[in-house]
């Protein structure tokens, strides 16, 4: 589908109310939801979670949305959901909400521009929208100001020869080779960031981000492979989501277990901590990804959190700013745990609200006394 039949789609529905224009090919499908026949979101294709939470990132990156999605109804668009909440709960301004709209929906039609064809479908909608909804979505000017921006970048992209790669794909450095030699962090290189999260982490074009790593494509230095969306918010997610707690040791019926939370992505110091904190009559809660693990904190509501400070998506001084902002977690004990282990870390983890730091590897009985110190055996 072009973006101009696009265009002539949304000028047709402009006087039209609430409702939903589904588009559809034999391979995927867009739902873009309007307003008064204007648009609010837009969404489908690959990875929506992950374009979500990147506009969150540049617009309102310290906003923790996920633990929004408790309160999330399943009949209704989640995204819609969450900018009504966010501004409700006043962590969205109207002009925040718009920014992260636009940047949702530009890439959206970047997307849709390399699609030939669609059939679409309209689905009015009988529910209110709220009157937010209806001040943050896009008129009609301001969604032709967007696609014809995405119709641009997209022939940018052509041009530069990029037409055999998608942004959402991943780029992953083979073998041997030389990181002196590459033209950013190799962190940026194995598989966890997509082109589009890449050049917005070096506040950089995904065209001369995409261009610079294509010529390593060529010499056979790295390979570009999909990548698995975030998980979707839901209601039910965090239950879902939550790895089994260790099993319970038996002790006297009127003791309460307490429950330790480990925010790290290190499976081999999960297994430690487990031999460590399990023998001893704790349970363990270990959580690799905080970007997906709030949830989870929300529902178990740990007594005491390990945190590390290199995390994948997620810095730990932040992680723990947030958790102390957080009236859930606001007196709860926070333990860095990191190999991190200076005199600048430790002063930098104090500012930021940390209990105590403790280096790695843990050794066993300062762990145990440290803990033991914060929520008793």
């Amino acid at each position: 589908m072009t973006l101009t039949r696009l265009t002539k789609e949304l000028d047709n529905l402009n006087k039209l109310g609430d409702g939903e224009l589904i588009l559809r090919n034999p391979r995927d499908t867009w739902h873009l939801y309007l307003v008064r026949g204007q648009l609010l979101y837009a969404t489908g294709g690959f990875h929506p979670v992950r374009r979500w939470d990147r506009a969150l990132k540049q617009h309102r990156p310290n906003w923790n949305w996920r633990v929004e999605c408790a309160q999330l109804a399943e009949n209704k668009p989640w995204e819609c959901q969450l900018l009504d909440r966010g501004f409700s709960q006043k962590q969205l301004s109207p002009i925040q909400a718009k920014l992260v709209i636009r940047t949702v929906v530009q890439e959206c039609c970047f997307e849709l521009s390399s699609y030939t064809d669609f059939k679409s479908d309209w689905k009015p909608s009988p529910k209110a929208i709220s009157t937010f909804c209806r001040v943050v979505a896009l008129s009609a000017n301001e969604m032709q100001t967007v696609i014809t921006t995405a119709t641009q970048i997209q022939q940018q992209w052509q041009a530069a020869r990029l037409g055999h790669i998608r942004p959402t794909l991943t780029p992953i450095l083979k073998p041997g080779a030389d990181p002196q030699s590459l033209p950013m962090s190799d962190k940026y290189l194995k598989g966890n960031f997509t082109l589009w999260d890449i050049a917005l982490r070096l506040e950089k074009s995904v065209i001369d981000v995409t261009s610079s790593l294509n010529s390593l494509v060529e010499k056979g230095i790295l390979e570009f492979q999909e990548i698995p969306d975030l998980p979707v918010p839901t209601a039910k997610q965090s239950t879902i989501a939550a790895p089994p707690l260790s099993e319970p040791k038996q002790e006297k019926s009127d003791q309460k277990q307490r429950l330790i939370a480990c925010i790290d992505d290190s499976p081999v110091l999960a297994l430690t901590l487990k031999k460590i904190l399990m023998p001893a009559g704790y349970q363990m809660l270990s959580i690799p990804e905080p970007m997906r693990g709030f949830g989870q904190l929300i529902e178990h509501k740990p007594d005491l959190i390990l945190l590390d400070l290199l995390l994948p998506n997620a810095d730990g001084y932040s992680i723990c700013k947030f958790l102390r902002e957080t009236p859930a977690f606001k007196k709860t004990p926070i333990i860095i745990l990191t190999a991190q282990n200076t005199h600048i870390d430790r002063v930098r983890a104090q500012l930021v609200g940390a209990t105590e730091f403790l280096g790695k590897p843990p050794q066993p009985q300062e762990l145990l006394q440290m803990v033991q110190k914060y929520v008793g055996e």
